[in-house]
């Protein structure tokens, strides 16, 4: 079936079930479903029920869209997202994306659990993302582009919101929290980075790597939503201070961060 007929399906399934208008959509990552609890749910809908979306694989990814209201703003978020890693093409991994524009998204906020690169970070902190640096091996932007997905060639000389980056650097400065920002890298997964990996990220500009996020982003940028990015850094991957990590060390960390990423999102929802 053509592409262009799956979004379209999906999201006429979606506006049958929840006709009111949504501007921000929320992607939340690994250890951060507790973070739709922030919202006060109007309908769940289980990715297994909508039409050609993919079913997250991922521990800690329960798989359900919500909508309901964030900070008296009506709201969608994705309860567990989708990773190349998992097997999935780019196409789907960002297929979500492509029918948030089309339900009229036009801002995503995307939260992540990550690895941190740059020796001020400590476990359990957070990072707005400034910038990225795409290491994944496919694009989501390869191959037939229909008009109604932007331009061909998207530039991406600011492809996070700087105005929101300001608003959240404003809202941590009020709450008192410490917010870094930077450099995030998008690589394949599954597997954690090596140590001479971790050296070589670093090298190139990064402050923190994860396996999601950027092709999301891409999609997102390249169809004109304002974009917002922000990690737990759930590790470190500095040298002298990495150490073996489970899934289990990852969860605990990124529930450690979530408070700080649920109070910053929630407030710039409501300053929208």
């Amino acid at each position: 079936m053509n592409y262009l007929t799956q979004i379209s399906e999906a999201t006429d399934f979606i506006k049958n079930l929840y006709s009111k208008p949504i501007e921000t959509a929320i992607i939340l990552g690994t250890g951060l479903g507790k973070l739709g609890e922030q919202i006060e749910p109007e309908l769940e809908i289980d990715y297994s029920d909508i039409p050609h979306f993919p079913v997250s694989t991922v521990e800690s990814h329960s798989g359900k869209l919500i909508f309901g209201n964030l900070g008296g703003k009506s709201v969608m978020a994705m309860k567990g997202r989708f990773h190349y890693y998992e097997g999935y093409s780019m196409k789907q991994v960002t297929f979500p994306v492509r029918v948030m524009k089309k339900l009229g998204v036009k801002r995503l906020f995307v939260s992540n659990a990550s690895g941190g690169l740059n020796p001020a970070q400590e476990i359990g902190d957070v990072m707005i993302i400034s910038d990225h640096i795409n290491l994944f091996s496919e694009n989501p932007l390869r191959g037939i582009n229909p008009e109604e997905f932007g331009p061909r060639f998207p530039d991406m000389s600011e492809t996070y919101s700087q105005p929101l980056i300001q608003k959240a650097l404003e809202i941590g400065e009020e709450l008192g929290y410490k917010l870094h920002t930077g450099v995030y890298v998008g690589v394949p997964g599954p597997n954690l980075e090596t140590p001479a990996e971790y050296k070589y990220l670093r090298i190139i500009g990064g402050d923190a790597v994860g396996m999601s996020t950027v092709p999301e982003v891409l999609v997102a940028h390249q169809m004109g939503i304002e974009v917002f990015g922000i990690s737990a850094i759930t590790d470190i991957g500095v040298e002298g201070r990495i150490k073996k990590v489970s899934i289990k060390d990852v969860l605990e960390a990124a529930a450690k961060a979530e408070p700080v990423m649920a109070r910053v999102i929630r407030e710039l929802v409501e300053r929208l």
